[in-house]
């Protein structure tokens, strides 16, 4: 072992951290407030996305990451649901966008599918698409389960965690938490949603607020998914769609579905290995997101979805809300003293990014080189 390394935080970009320092040969300790995962990091798709992320570092961060995650889940016994994203587009407008987008290095082997090859991969459909994008780049895990096994699987390999432990104060060499003082060669501070507690002077100066998100569970379909599903709404949310005629499907979706712009709604719909779908989602910015979930809201993704497959949404067997922190920025690392970074995600992106981010985390701490993602490329 070449040092101690201690993460505070053991959301996914907690446990992101100790994969890397573990596989840099670091003794790594774990620290959490929590009794078990509880946050964010389980309250999501568990689609690990890479089409559709911002042009240049992030976008080669989530195939990074997507690579670790492939490499981790058969050592941590976790399942891989679904494969793939199709993206379907429900207005000609955005047949363009994907147009526009398979000609780009992000499209690399994606392929445009026209109304009848979207039928024949997705028969359930409604015949109104008018195509989309097939893509082979994403893997999904079930988030509830998957956190939990990759926790005991880093455990299982040497990371000590400490849970129901909150961290007090940090300095460079060593951590004070509820119960003890430990000591660490590097420090990596993951505080997830909590904005106050460590390091506020930073986090504030980042403009970091939280998102809450609604997310709904509904019942078997009585049919498969080809593969996790997002439409025309996404277009204008993720930021590699960013091609040149997305104005005129944005001008279009602020005629026609303005409530839903203004909820951030976009679909996603992934199914898992009983067959039911979590279909989500939404987007509202607060300090401190009130903790209700209004009907109308969910009514939307749900209509969103119904207008994809043409047919009634499923029985709603779960509803939930998720918080994230949120910024201009999608991710940062700062270095408020020596031996120590901060480390967050501000997009909603963890599950698709953090593996990479922790890569140059731990190179740079350590004075390594950054991994190939990172260089400029």
């Amino acid at each position: 072992m070449t040092g101690h390394l201690v993460i505070v935080g053991a959301g996914i970009m907690g446990l992101a951290h100790a994969l890397a320092g573990l596989r840099a040969g670091l003794r790594v300790t774990v620290v959490e407030r929590e009794a078990r995962a509880n946050g964010a990091s389980i309250r999501n798709f568990g689609f690990i996305t890479v089409t559709g992320q911002e042009a240049g570092l992030v976008w080669r961060r989530a195939k990074r990451a997507r690579d670790i995650w492939a490499s981790v889940v058969g050592p941590a016994g976790i399942a891989i649901h679904q494969r793939g994203l199709l993206m379907v587009a429900r207005r000609p407008e955005a047949l363009a966008v994907l147009e526009e987008f398979r000609a780009t290095e992000m499209g690399a082997d994606c392929r445009i599918l026209d109304r009848a090859g979207l039928a024949a991969a997705a028969p359930m459909f409604a015949g109104a698409l008018v195509g989309a994008l097939q893509s082979p780049h994403e893997i999904r895990v079930e988030s509830r389960d998957a956190i939990p096994q990759l926790t005991a699987w880093l455990r299982s390999q040497g990371v000590r965690f400490i849970q129901r432990t909150a961290v007090r104060a940090v300095i460079s060499g060593a951590i004070e938490t509820t119960s003890e003082r430990i000591v660490g060669d590097h420090i990596v501070v993951c505080p997830g949603p909590d904005l106050v507690t460590l390091f506020p002077d930073i986090i504030a100066g980042r403009q970091v607020t939280l998102c809450k998100l609604h997310m709904l569970r509904v019942a078997n379909p009585g049919y498969i998914l080809p593969a996790p599903v997002m439409s025309d709404l996404g277009l204008v949310r993720y930021l590699g769609y960013a091609m040149p005629s997305l104005p005129a499907l944005r001008a279009r979706l602020e005629a026609e579905q303005s409530a839903w712009l203004a909820d951030g709604i976009h679909l996603i719909a992934v199914q898992g290995a009983d067959g039911s779908l979590v279909v989500g989602d939404s987007h509202h910015y607060d300090p401190t997101p009130d903790p209700f979930q209004p009907e109308a809201v969910d009514r939307r993704m749900l209509a969103e979805f119904e207008s994809v497959t043409g047919k009634p949404a499923p029985a709603v067997l779960e509803r939930w809300i998720g918080v994230y922190p949120s910024g201009p920025d999608v991710a940062f690392t700062e270095t408020p003293m020596p031996g120590v970074r901060l480390a967050m995600v501000t997009s909603g992106t963890g599950a698709s990014t953090a593996f990479a981010i922790a890569e140059e985390t731990i190179a740079d701490m350590l004075g390594n080189p950054p991994p190939d993602h990172a260089r400029l490329k």
